[in-house]
């Protein structure tokens, strides 16, 4: 049973998000609720939950800032807000798990779930630094989380030359570092950093422009060579795009 909390400072919304949790976990006790940084602070230091349900925006602050009031994060967050916004953004890349107003009691279920894995606090706070990290540069994010099969590893964005995918897997390719090989599929990564000068070449592959070298034409398939020597396939499909992309480069 894991014991927590629930911050938002709408108490209409608060009561409800209770009697969404208590009735799709049942593993979860609601052992108090607050409405504010200030108090949602004090309310976690009196009764030292094992989770908490963190709205975004406060009065007086942020859910960001009122985790920054500790020195040490002995509990785990589940962050919820109102807003598709760039925070979204910031925990996807963080892999930080949130929920979107109104709760919705299968994604509500999931998340729990996730919270109720083991997670040592070495992990915890890599991924609050990396988020931390990201949320000082809202026009500009920076860092990636990255899990593999034994490690989580947090990436600076500009140092992924190229993503390769497997199935289900991918494979990063750095510029001064060894290959990593994670469980999640391409088109996730696409979504992420497609607005960070990255582009599908083909449904196997995702290149960061910053790493082009030159385009070679041929009849057997077109291919991308990048600056570390790695030669990328350009599918039919995504000539002309990446033909545009290239004048405007």
């Amino acid at each position: 049973m894991l014991r927590a909390i629930v911050i938002d400072d709408i108490e209409k919304i608060r009561k409800e998000n209770i009697a969404i949790i208590q009735s799709a976990c049942p593993t979860i006790s609601i052992i108090g609720q607050a409405d504010s940084v200030a108090s949602g602070v004090k309310l976690i230091k009196q009764l030292t939950p094992d989770l908490i349900f963190l709205d975004v925006e406060m009065p007086d602050g942020t859910g960001f800032d009122l985790l920054q009031k500790f020195d040490t994060i002995s509990f785990k967050v589940i962050f919820i807000t109102g807003y598709e916004d760039f925070a979204i953004r910031a925990f996807r890349f963080s892999a930080i798990d949130y929920l979107l107003k109104p709760l919705d009691s299968k994604e509500l279920a999931e998340a729990v779930k996730k919270a109720e894995e083991s997670m040592t606090k070495e992990v915890l706070d890599l991924k609050l630094h990396n988020l931390f990290s990201n949320l000082e540069r809202p026009k500009n994010l920076q860092k990636l989380i990255l899990k593999t099969a034994d490690k989580i590893y947090s990436i600076n964005i500009q140092d992924i030359v190229n993503c390769e995918s497997d199935g289900n897997y991918t494979t990063f390719h750095f510029v001064n570092a060894p290959k990593l090989v994670v469980s999640t599929n391409l088109k996730e990564y696409e979504s992420l950093l497609s607005p960070h000068n990255f582009f599908r070449t083909h449904r196997s592959h995702l290149i960061n422009m910053a790493y082009f070298d030159h385009f070679i034409r041929s009849e057997g398939g077109n291919t991308i060579i990048m600056k570390n020597k790695t030669a990328v396939p350009l599918s039919v499909r995504k000539k002309e795009e990446f033909m545009i992309l290239l004048d405007n480069f």
